[in-house]
């Protein structure tokens, strides 16, 4: 590792940490040179995923776009910041368990969803009201519908004696 004081390339470890849940190590260096320190950080390369949007051009994947549009879904509502950080998390894993090197916004949405509908329903249909971008009154209720035919049925399925 070369120092940031003098550039000498040759430098001793004084201490490593994990951080970051693991996946980083923290490592303070001193440098053989000039007895500065400095201090290194250790992660695993990761190959970069790209969104594919609607209109068809593609960009990196950002899971802070992510955690913005579930925070504005959530905003006024009893929903903590650490199960938004798990949801934002689980929609990580499951891109970068998809070894896929290309996803589409639109599955990332449907992701997020997925997650919002068991946190908070109201935030998951704010979130689908913008992410599906509903034009009329009639599309956001048959949104609405299907979230109350749903609930519905996990009533009768829990109120059924096994």
């Amino acid at each position: 590792m070369k120092c940031i004081f003098c550039g000498c390339t040759d430098s001793k470890v004084i201490d490593s940490r994990s951080t970051d849940e693991g996946r980083t190590i923290r490592r303070r260096r001193e440098c053989m040179q000039c007895g500065k320190r400095f201090t290194t950080y250790e992660t695993i390369e990761t190959t970069p995923i790209l969104v594919i949007k609607s209109g068809g051009n593609r960009q990196a994947f950002d899971p802070n776009k992510i955690k913005n549009g579930i925070i504005k879904a959530c905003e006024k509502r009893p929903v903590s910041m650490s199960k938004i950080d798990k949801l934002v998390e689980d929609v990580k894993k499951q891109i970068f368990n998809s070894l896929e090197q290309e996803i589409s916004s639109k599955r990332i949405g449907e992701m997020v969803m997925d997650g919002l509908k068991s946190i908070d329903e109201v935030a998951y249909v704010r979130y689908a009201s913008v992410y599906r971008q509903f034009t009329d009154i009639s599309s956001f209720m048959n949104e609405l519908e299907a979230l109350m035919k749903e609930n519905k049925n996990k009533a009768q399925q829990e109120e059924k004696p096994v």
